[in-house]
């Protein structure tokens, strides 16, 4: 068992204290976030404290950390964070929920989320500081590389390499034998069919308004 540090007071920390109490062998000893930044006095029953005077508190030669943060500028935010604390010497605690399918024999890398009802099939390889929200499909031989975020009800097909820091919506399908370049942001419920460009965005139609109200409407 190890005591790790949460950076982050958000939703994703709160999250992240749940699932490491819940559901792994690590001990959530405390929270910190930047100089500051607003912050309780303590959240989910742990103190907070600003990151700067942490590190006294909570050195890297007895504590991990996690970093839980979102998506910001494209996976950058949690990025630089990680890279921050990997510099000071920080060993980076990833969660894999005790509740998702997971088949592949390739360990993830460090600081990744990755939570219930995730299906993950054999020989999928998983970079560091991956976030994936519950119940994703991960493909086959698919490559997901580092500083990426899989939201929920995702299809990732076989033989798919998604780039780094790239984000994915919920819903979306990707199929198979496909590159997904770095920092490509999918929307909600797109269908990706064929190789994507750097930086792209790719959104699919939206629902639009009918003319008839729905008691009008014969089901």
């Amino acid at each position: 068992m190890a005591r790790i540090v949460i950076f982050g007071a958000g939703d994703i920390a709160r999250l992240a204290h749940y699932y490491f109490t819940r559901d792994s062998e690590h001990e959530v000893a405390a929270f910190v976030v930047d100089r500051g930044f607003p912050r309780p006095d303590e959240l989910m029953g742990r103190p907070v404290y600003e990151f700067e005077d942490g590190l006294d508190r909570f050195p890297p030669s007895q504590f991990h950390m996690f970093i839980a943060l979102s998506y910001g500028r494209m996976n950058r935010d949690r990025a630089a964070k990680y890279f921050r604390a990997r510099e000071l010497g920080y060993t980076l605690a990833s969660y894999v929920s005790s509740k998702c399918t997971f088949l592949t024999d390739h360990a993830v890398g460090d600081n990744c989320f990755i939570l219930e009802d995730n299906t993950i099939q054999p020989f999928v390889r998983i970079g560091s500081n991956v976030t994936m929200w519950s119940g994703n499909h991960i493909g086959h031989d698919s490559i997901i590389e580092d500083h990426c975020f899989i939201t929920s009800h995702v299809v990732v097909s076989g033989h798919v390499r998604l780039g780094s820091y790239s984000f994915v919506g919920v819903n979306a399908t990707l199929r198979n034998s496909i590159d997904i370049a770095p920092q490509t942001l999918i929307g909600a419920g797109a269908v990706i069919m064929k190789n994507t460009v750097a930086k792209g965005v790719y959104l699919p139609r939206r629902a639009e308004l009918f003319v008839k109200n729905s008691d009008e409407i014969e089901l």
